[in-house]
């Protein structure tokens, strides 16, 4: 799916992070057990992030479901596995959805996180992880979650925008070599 990026579609940037860990439900295989601590959403059509607490899911997937297309990382695998415990729609069916791990491992025949793609890409990286925000949510500690995964947000929109510009991404290997990927979106 070729886009621009002055594109007119209302593009809904997406992340979100969990009260618990696998361990916690009993295995990856129970996403939907581990609870959403806050979610958050950039969108282009009004050009502003918003969060989401557990309490307001139901407006998080309304507006995932309003997108002409959403764009995560690792979104179809994780994130709608976990929302899906609070639905009965099929998300993964159901959204538009632009999942930039699948592109990447698409590209790299294996999956790269994102701090690794956005380091070598942009030359910023993400500002902690999923098992931070699971213990900053037992220490009481919301604006720091929210912090977190609204800046998770902006990379993964940054890393979508540098790959439709170029068409390429970067990482780098275990050598620390810079590696290039060229990627269709």
């Amino acid at each position: 799916m070729t886009e621009k990026l002055n594109d007119s579609r209302n593009i809904v940037y997406f992340d979100l992070e969990t009260q618990l860990t696998a361990n916690d439900v009993g295995g990856w295989s129970k996403k939907a057990d581990m609870k959403v601590s806050i979610g958050v959403t950039y969108s282009t059509a009004s050009g502003k992030y918003e969060i989401f607490s557990e309490q307001r899911v139901p407006e998080l997937i309304e507006t995932l479901s309003k997108a002409d297309l959403v764009v995560g990382y690792n979104n179809r695998r994780f994130d709608y596995e976990v929302l899906m415990g609070y639905t009965i729609l099929d998300l993964p069916h159901h959204l538009p959805t632009l999942d930039l791990l699948e592109v990447v491992e698409k590209a790299a025949g294996h999956r790269l996180s994102l701090d690794a793609v956005a380091q070598a890409t942009l030359g910023v990286g993400k500002t902690g992880d999923g098992l931070d925000a699971i213990r900053w949510w037992r220490e009481g500690k919301i604006l720091e979650i929210a912090e977190y995964c609204c800046f998770d947000v902006k990379v993964t929109k940054m890393v979508h925008e540098y790959a439709q510009a170029h068409g390429e991404l970067h990482f780098l290997d275990r050598f620390a070599q810079r590696k290039t990927l060229k990627v269709v979106l």
